[in-house]
């Protein structure tokens, strides 16, 4: 079984049945938010952005003699916080058809958390099952995703999974990850009697889901297929709390201070580059 998410309509409002889709199973997809040109842009931003070398804090590849020469994340790590140094990035994390989407899902204001930008090269480990939640501990509540696909993404390189009906679900207490298949440490097997079930996503398609719904990727096995990706994470405005990584914005770009819960963390603690990879 492959989620397949429901149409965008020309506004980029879900209908009804993607509101009532991520109401019962924590995610929506809404296709073709996005148009084949701006996905070009983003990934042109984000090459000459690897292209230009490290940022220190948002962007640091490691030198393979200090981190084992196989493993392809040392060279393409993930962006952390691109808002910041990217106006493009910043753009599109305050995009008026994100917020449009977010606040008929959710029924508020929305302010803007985080960006991350994934380019998970061909052969690059996946990151186990986890709860975005876990990291940014929103109080109370919890955050909401939208996860903006930039290439064709499916099982073979790695495409997400998400296990539907966990966002009607306490944050659980991770396992230790295999390091051989995910390059962070935490890990949420699915609960009894769940299933895990894949996104299948086209350039310019966006995934929106619940912060408590576990979700992760398996390894990218192709040889020559990236799966780069946008995630853009927010917050319902009635949110009263979050982790200090994470400061908040409004969709006008102006900051909105929230004080600082406990518990959290940046999202995903990586393994040491001295292991197996």
């Amino acid at each position: 079984m492959t989620a397949k998410g429901n149409e965008a309509t020309r506004t980029g409002v879900p209908p009804e049945a993607g509101r009532l889709e991520f109401e019962e199973n924590g995610f929506t997809v809404v296709r073709g938010l996005f148009s084949p040109a701006e996905i070009q842009r983003l990934r042109a931003e984000f090459t000459a952005l690897h292209a230009a070398g490290p940022i220190p804090g948002h962007f640091e590849p490691r030198e393979s003699e200090t981190a084992g020469p196989d493993d392809p994340l040392n060279a393409y790590p993930r962006v952390m916080h691109p808002h910041l140094i990217s106006e493009l990035a910043l753009h599109y994390l305050l995009e008026p058809r994100l917020r449009t989407v977010l606040e008929t899902l959710l029924g508020e204001e929305v302010l803007a958390a985080q960006s991350m930008f994934y380019f998970k090269p061909p052969g690059a480990r996946g990151q186990a099952l986890h709860q975005d939640n876990f990291y940014l501990r929103v109080e109370p509540g919890t955050c909401v995703a939208a996860w903006i696909a930039c290439d064709v993404i499916d099982r073979e390189n790695g495409g997400l999974e998400v296990v539907p009906g966990t966002h009607r679900m306490d944050l659980f207490c991770p396992e230790t990850a295999d390091p051989e298949l995910s390059f962070v440490k935490e890990y949420v097997p699915p609960p009894p009697g769940l299933a895990v079930v894949p996104v299948d996503m086209d350039p310019g398609d966006v995934l929106f889901f619940n912060g408590s719904l576990v979700h992760g990727s398996q390894p990218n096995r192709t040889a020559d297929r990236f799966r780069r990706s946008l995630i853009c994470h927010y917050v319902g405005r009635s949110a009263e709390r979050i982790g200090r990584w994470y400061p908040t914005l409004s969709m006008t770009g102006d900051r909105v201070r929230l004080p600082e819960s406990e518990g959290a963390g940046p999202c995903g603690t990586e393994f040491a580059p001295s292991g197996p990879h």
